[in-house]
Order: C-alpha cells, then sequence, then structure tokens
C-alpha cells in the first residue's frame, strides 16, 4: 500500500482556489519533489497532508499507522530564551537520551546536544528541526522550504543528508524548494505545482516539459544536466566524498549562472 495518496484534491480558502484536482501518490523510499512560483499552492498541499489543512474536495489515504515527520519552512525561537538542542527536542514531550542522541547524529548534529539553540548557524538549526522529525521514526518526512536562508553549499550538504536518512529509514520523503537545481538533482521524482499539477515525472522528463519550461524559463534545464552528471559522479566513489561533493555542486552552480 502506497505511504500517502491523493485523489481529486481541492482545497480553497473563501471563494479562491487555491489547489484543484490533485491526484499523487508517494511510496516507501522514494525522494519526490515540489516545485512551482510562489502562491502555486505548494505549502497548502503539505499543511492538507498532515492533516493541518482541511480539503473542499477530494480524498487523502494514509496508510494506517503512518508514522510523518515534518520540518517547517521556519521556526521563531525567542534568542533571549535560554534552550539548549536537548531541551528543545523534549518539547512538547520527552524522548529517551538514547533516542535524542540518535536523531541528532541521523541530523549531522552529533555533537551539538548541549548548544544554545540562539547560538546555532542557520544549518546547524534546520539540522535540529530534521532531528526533531526524525525522532518519531517516520514513514514519511515532508520538507517545507527546509534549506531556506541557507547559501548553496549548505542546501546541498542538508539534501545530501536527507538522501542518507532516506537510505537508513528507507521512509519516503516529500520535499517543496524552491531551489531547482539543488534539490531536483536529489530526486527520484519531480511535480510541478501551479495550482494543479502541470506535470510530473524524472527530473530531465520535467525540465523537457512544456509547462516547466513556461514557469521557470528554459535556462535550467543546462544547469539540471550539469547538477545531475556532478551528483552521479560523486556517488560512484566508495570513499568518503563530502568535500569533493560539496565543491563538484559548487562548481555547478556558478557555472549555470
Amino acid at each position: 500500500m502506497r505511504l500517502i495518496e491523493t485523489k481529486g484534491l481541492s482545497v480553497r480558502f473563501g471563494r479562491t482556489t487555491v489547489l484543484s484536482n490533485v491526484s499523487l501518490a508517494l511510496d516507501r523510499g522514494e525522494i519526490v519533489t515540489i516545485v512551482g512560483p510562489n502562491g502555486s499552492g505548494k505549502s497548502t498541499l503539505l499543511r492538507a497532508l498532515i492533516g493541518a489543512q482541511k480539503p473542499a474536495r477530494g480524498e487523502i489515504i494514509r496508510r494506517p499507522g503512518l508514522r510523518i515527520g515534518y520540518v517547517p519552512q521556519k521556526l521563531h525561537i525567542d534568542p533571549t530564551l535560554p534552550l539548549t538542542v536537548t531541551r528543545f527536542l523534549s518539547l512538547p514531550r520527552r524522548h529517551p537520551t538514547e533516542a535524542t542522541r540518535a536523531a541528532l547524529e541521523q541530523a549531522g548534529l552529533p555533537d551539538l546536544r548541549d548548544r544554545q539553540m540562539a547560538d546555532l548557524s542557520g544549518g546547524q538549526f534546520q539540522r535540529v528541526l530534521l532531528a526533531r522529525a526524525l525522532l518519531e521514526k517516520p514513514d514519511l518526512l515532508i520538507l517545507d522550504e527546509a534549506t531556506q536562508g541557507l547559501d548553496q553549499p549548505g542546501s546541498a550538504a542538508f539534501y545530501r543528508r536527507i538522501e542518507e536518512v532516506r537510505r537508513e529509514l528507507n521512509c519516503g520523503v516529500l520535499m517543496v524548494s524552491h531551489e531547482l537545481h539543488v534539490v531536483m538533482s536529489a530526486s527520484d521524482r519531480v511535480i510541478c505545482l501551479n495550482g494543479h499539477i502541470c506535470c510530473e515525472g524524472h527530473p530531465e522528463v520535467v525540465a523537457q516539459a512544456e509547462e516547466y519550461r513556461a514557469i521557470f524559463g528554459t535556462g535550467t534545464q543546462g544547469a539540471l544536466a550539469l547538477y545531475r552528471h556532478e551528483h552521479n559522479h560523486a556517488h560512484d566513489h566508495d570513499h568518503d566524498h563530502n568535500h569533493d561533493h560539496d565543491h563538484d555542486h559548487k562548481h555547478s552552480h556558478e557555472a549555470a549562472e
């Protein structure tokens, strides 16, 4: 059974239809990215999937017992509030110390349990939010613009971590992002949304679609091919490739510009 599926999903705010007839499905072990212009309904779709937004029409079918981990677009914490990473992860309920340690390690932050949340960099903060989602041992990990505000190498490193989490947990991953080049390189499937699903499929297929190019222009096509090449090349090596991978992504981005 699919992890989650929508059939003919429509969402309205007052008289305005934000999403119309959206049908999609996501399986365990795949990374699906939703792209689209501002106001296209991307975050609304995620809110509907996690149960925070009631559809006007259609249905959402979740696998029985489905565990969802959610990483929000942003979270503001008062910088004057004394709050350690461990304490933050224990809200609203405490978790065993070993579970907290394991989640931080999976998120790539093994040594920051006692650090103040206010002292974290942007990338570290987002990884703590990821660790919080991983505490639920999710079948489905949902991320809404999770790298907003990070620089390009930081975004690339974060998405590589998501790929590792997918491999370790064999969970499904659904991401929303505006970073076409980096995100599409990490995706098995891309859904282009603009109030409805314009096109979907493998990244290379979507990049060729007229609907996609009408929204994002033709310039993204060559950049995507370059990212895919560097990304696949880096993963052909069995040894630790983090440094080389950052280097490849950075040069690909610069070449795209």
